[in-house]
């Protein structure tokens, strides 16, 4: 379901000359198979935070061509 959103999301990004799409996923608590599914995606890594609530997240980009 996530990667079909994301299938849709990034075609309409497409369609508009958008060139850069970002997330935040967990980390603490962990979240492996979003990871995953990010990474396989294409998304990389740009930094990590640790938020108030004590949740360590990853912002991660993907650029479009």
């Amino acid at each position: 379901m996530a990667r079909g959103l994301y299938s849709d999301l990034i075609a309409s990004m497409r369609r508009e000359a958008q060139t850069l799409l970002t997330c935040e996923i967990n980390l603490n608590p962990p979240n492996p198979a979003s990871l995953a599914m990010h990474a396989a995606i294409g998304f990389e890594e740009l930094s990590q935070a640790t938020l108030p609530n004590g949740k360590t997240v990853s912002y991660q980009v993907l650029h479009l061509p």
